[in-house]
Parts: C-alpha cells; structure tokens; sequence
C-alpha cells in the first residue's frame, strides 16, 4: 500500500482548497470513462461526450496522449499539477502548458509503465496539447456549471470539516476517499498501491474536493507542497437538475422548491449544503425547512458547529408514498415518457 509520514504539526497545519482544474480534470476522467456514477453526471455526460468523442476522432495525436496519460493505476504527472490554494482556472492551465516537453513524455511513459506508442514519441507539442484540450473542457463542459459546483464543492468543504471537529482526523481522512486511511504513528495510507512510503512532515498538505469522481488521485511538488484530490460523497456529488428532484404528487402536495428539500435530506444536511445542492437562497431554504420542522417531517440536530437537519419517519413515510404513487402513475401512461 502507498503511504505518507505525516507529523502533527503537517496535519494540523492542512487545508481544504478549492481548483478549477482538478475539477476539469475530473470531468475530463469522467468522459475517458463514459460512465455516469449518479443521475445528474448522467445528463452532463450525454450533453458533452457526444462532443468529446468528435474532437478526439479528428485528433489522433491528442487522442493517444489521453489514452496514455490516464493510465490504469497512474495518472501522468503533468496533467494534474498541484494546486496551490485559491487560483483560476488560466492561473492553473499554465503550469500544464509550462511543462518542458521531456518531462511531458517521461510522465506519459510512467503512467503507461512502458515506451510511448509511435505516435507520441519526439514530439515537443504535448503540454500545448494537454493544455488545449483541458481548456476546451473548462469551457465547454465546466464554466457554465461553475457556480453551482463550486456551491457544492464548498458545502463538501463544510460537511468535511464539521465530521473533522466531530470525530478527528482519523474519521475524516478515513471517509474521504476509497483506500485511503489514517493507519496510526503518524501514517496516512493514501491509496491499496504498492508504492514507496514518503516523508511529507513539514510540507503543505491541501485537500481539494471534486464532483465527477468516484476515487480521487494525489499530486506532489516536492518537497513543499502535497494534495489529496478526494469525490463529493453522497447528494454533494449530483450537481445535476434532478440532484433534488421530488416526485410530481409531492412537488404538488408541498410546493417544488419545498419538496425538492424534503427528498433531499435523506441524510443529514446543513442549511449551507441544502443551499448548495438546490441553488436556492438562503433565506427560501431556511423558511422551507421552518415549515418542514413545524409539520414534524424534518427534524434537527447539532454536529460540531453546524445544525444538521434529516427526514422524520413520518417525513420518509411521506415521501415513499409520493414516490410510490408516481411509479404508479408512470405505469399506466408509458406514452407520457416518449
């Protein structure tokens, strides 16, 4: 198994950081994969990968460095260069296009585990390449979705460190991403590869959430700087439309908005996150959930600093009924659906 040796010291001196490009490149792995791990990853996926397809079809070169750089147990370094705190995402890219060509194909051969195929082999043009294309991704598939995930992303930020002052960071780094654990003796297990141990007491270690994940992945520049890039777990994860979607009779019965936020808090979630998740206001979320405390469909309670609001029995009865009696309903008009 892969592990640092982190002290005290690095560990309580750690942060949370926000990247525009660890989420590109996420989105980027998640259109290699072509493989949705929720309903609203789903719909992004059928709106952008037609594109994506087309673009690598009529790029061969770049195509390769794709295929080649995310390789089945390593990621080439260049592609995913550590973030460095609060940073656009032109700040970021830059540091991609900025890597000499020699390091660019060393990486690319790392994560193959073996020599570049022809195609890749003497060219000086690969970090433009893997510049162009990421920038192609902000644009397209991630600019226009920003806002919502950086919401989302930042109410991560809030559930990690509330869980953090709950349970300390044995809990938090063990729930943040598959593989990884807090192993005692100031060992942190960041992944299940067999890979050299390394020394990071003394550097700055940045956790970086993203959205269209299921693993993760770690980058480095050593000796001063490491990052743990971990998935949004559970409904933080769907930064689609029907992240809190509601079935037709409850979105009838309570009103959209007010439904949407009952079907969502099948787990426990705080104000900031339901405002994340929904793209509501503030001050519509707190009222939705003042009327769903007073009905005794939510309730409520305090975890570290944040107050964390989940459904009731009688809420869940409520919204399984609802549920139920959509399905129903579907049923028996299957030509509402084409």
């Amino acid at each position: 198994m892969g592990w640092w040796q982190v002290n005290a010291d690095t560990l309580a001196g750690s942060r949370f950081v926000l990247s525009p490009l660890a989420e590109t490149f996420a989105c980027l792995k998640a259109l290699r994969a072509g493989t949705a791990a929720h309903p609203g990853e789903r719909a992004w996926l059928e709106a952008h990968l037609p594109d994506h397809n087309r673009q690598l079809a009529a790029d061969p070169v770049t195509a390769a460095l794709v295929r080649a750089g995310l390789g089945p147990e390593w990621i080439a370094d260049f592609l995913t260069p550590t973030p460095r705190g609060e940073e656009d995402f032109e700040t970021e890219v830059a540091r991609v296009r900025g890597t000499s060509p020699e390091a660019a194909r060393a990486h690319l051969s790392t994560a193959l585990r073996g020599p570049l195929p022809r195609i890749l082999q003497d060219r000086d043009d690969l970090p433009d390449r893997a510049a162009d294309l990421l920038t192609h991704v902000w644009t397209e598939a991630v600019r226009p979705y920003w806002p919502r995930r950086r919401r989302v992303l930042e109410a991560d930020v809030v559930a990690r460190t509330a869980q953090l002052s709950q349970g300390g960071w044995a809990a938090a780094l063990d729930a943040m991403r598959p593989g990884m654990r807090w192993l005692g003796e100031n060992r942190l297990q960041i992944n299940l590869h067999e890979y050299p141990p390394r020394e990071i007491s003394g550097a700055e270690l940045l956790f970086v959430p993203v959205t269209p994940q299921r693993q993760g992945w770690v980058s480095w520049e050593e000796p001063d700087r490491y990052a743990v890039v971990y998935p949004c777990s559970g409904a933080l994860a769907d930064t689609g439309p029907t992240a809190a979607g509601a079935p037709e009779s409850l979105s009838r019965l309570l009103g959209a908005a007010r439904a949407g936020v009952l079907v969502l808090l099948d787990s426990p979630m705080s104000t900031s996150q339901v405002v994340a998740v929904t793209g509501q206001g503030l001050g519509s979320v707190g009222r939705h959930l003042k009327v769903l405390l007073d009905a005794r469909l939510v309730e409520r309670r305090r975890s570290g600093r944040s107050v964390l609001y989940y459904r009731t029995p009688a809420g869940e009865v409520l919204v399984a009924a609802q549920g139920d009696r959509g399905d129903r309903g579907a049923a028996r008009a299957p030509s509402e659906r084409s």
